[in-house]
């Protein structure tokens, strides 16, 4: 196998990796200001000690996402230097601003969040909470800055040895691509760390242990995860897509298995895209939707595959076409899900059904299948291109790094990931079973609000 092959599974193996990790901690740092809100406006105990057991999820989680990442940047140098070169001038000072929030704004107020509540007071913990979650957003803006600069490079221009420079500080933040593919990644993470947070409630329930942390857990993932679900899908996809339509036409058309340009374009709920036949197999199509959703118009013409040359179609198209629609069709399940959930806990039944019980809890793999599924859609769209329209992935890749060496890095990485991902099971196992309650209050009922 060549050495860009084993360069590009290498980054992707460890970015998926590593991202099981950012996604969770991103969508509960809001709900635990969530958490620690109630807990100041109702004086409950219950919300600060429910507040104090998630903050423990995500040090976990918030460690193992450091340990993971910076290999992955690290290749940044090793396996794609001549990226690096050339784009390092204009993502240089997005990555550097990330790993400043991640690392001092973020880790500083999670150590005062975890360890300093007695001293802090209430008013002083909850703004030390706020501002883990200030930091834990600002640091996922900065990383997508970088992806969405290199999905729509702007304000940059080459400099004498023809790698970039920043040409404006301000136009680099105010990409058009950046500001919903940002709302879409956050909201995304809000769904993962609500239905973690709904699942790990029912749970409980079904145990019978910790049932008023169990209610409390799944009002509020259901709550927030239905909200965050529905924005998902619009505006924040929906414009998103409306974004790869204008400036990735190309990626579209694979995305959605269109080969052929057509008027009153019809939308793939399924189907295989054959790229030999340049067709797509076994289909079942909503007439005109395509058109309308990406023009606002039935008859609009959406340009198919066969609008550009081949050497620029993505490189994957069946995997990017899958890819695709499993984040559409995980979406919509949630929303259906947890709209159902959401009925039954206006009508005061959630909590006693345990078949509905049962859905949440095994709901809960299927965020990180989403966004996985969804970040395999953002990067094979972009191929063959690594900076979209200037440098071909092919270019970018390190020449001095052998696909032997590389292979036997990618094979370190995957030994040393599965020993981080046992122990990351074994400490969630431990927080889990240890349960929410403080220990000095071991035996004794919560206080808690009627639920």
């Amino acid at each position: 196998m060549e050495a860009l092959t084993i360069h590009r599974l290498q980054f992707a193996f460890t970015v998926i990796f590593h991202y099981l990790f950012p996604q969770l901690t991103m969508g509960l740092a809001l709900l635990i200001v969530v958490l620690k809100t109630l807990a100041l406006r109702t004086g409950e105990g219950h919300y600060n000690h429910a507040a104090r057991f998630w903050a423990r999820i995500f040090g976990i989680n918030f460690v193992l996402g450091v340990v993971t990442g910076i290999p992955m940047e690290f290749q940044f140098g090793t396996n794609w230097a001549s990226f690096s070169r050339y784009s390092g001038g204009v993502i240089g000072q997005t990555l550097a601003m990330e790993g400043v929030f991640s690392f001092f704004l973020e880790s500083s107020f999670l150590g005062a969040f975890l360890f300093g509540e007695k001293r802090l007071g209430p008013r002083l913990h909850w703004l030390a909470a706020f501002l883990v979650f200030l930091g834990t957003w600002l640091s996922g803006f900065f990383i997508i800055a970088t992806n969405a600069w290199m999905q729509h490079p702007v304000a940059y221009q080459p400099g004498p040895d023809g790698a970039l420079a920043l040409k404006s500080f301000w136009g680099l933040f105010l990409n058009p691509w950046l500001g919903w593919q940002y709302l879409h990644n956050m909201t995304a993470s809000v769904v993962t760390a609500s239905i973690v947070m709904a699942a790990l409630g029912a749970f409980y329930l079904l145990a019978e242990r910790d049932q008023d942390y169990g209610r409390t857990f799944i009002r509020i993932g259901v709550t927030a995860g239905l909200i965050a679900s529905a924005i998902l899908i619009f505006p924040t996809g929906d414009e998103q897509g409306r974004n790869v339509a204008h400036y990735q036409p190309v990626t579209l058309a694979a995305m959605e298995g269109l080969f052929k340009s057509e008027k009153g374009a019809p939308l793939a709920i399924i189907g295989q895209p054959d790229v030999q036949a340049e067709a797509l197999d076994n289909p079942i199509f909503v007439p005109r939707a395509l058109s309308f959703l990406t023009y606002r118009r039935w008859m609009a013409e959406v340009r198919g595959l066969d609008d550009f040359p081949r050497d620029t179609w993505p490189d994957n198209i069946p995997l990017l076409y899958y890819a695709y629609h499993i984040m559409v069709g995980l979406g919509t399940i949630f929303v259906a899900v947890l709209a159902l959930a959401g009925f039954m806990l206006w009508r005061g039944q959630l909590y006693d059904t345990p078949l509905m019980l049962w859905a949440l809890m095994l709901l809960a793999p299927f965020p990180y299948i989403a966004t996985t599924a969804g970040w395999m859609t953002a990067e094979l769209g972009r191929q063959p291109w690594l900076v979209y329209g200037l440098l071909r992935t092919a270019q970018g890749s390190s020449q001095a790094v052998s696909s032997g060496n590389a292979t036997f890095t990618l094979i370190g990485f995957a030994g040393m990931y599965s020993v981080l991902a046992v122990l990351f099971l074994f400490l969630i196992y431990l927080e889990v079973e240890s349960g929410p309650e403080p220990a000095s209050s071991a035996g004794h009922a919560a206080q808690t609000p009627n639920a």
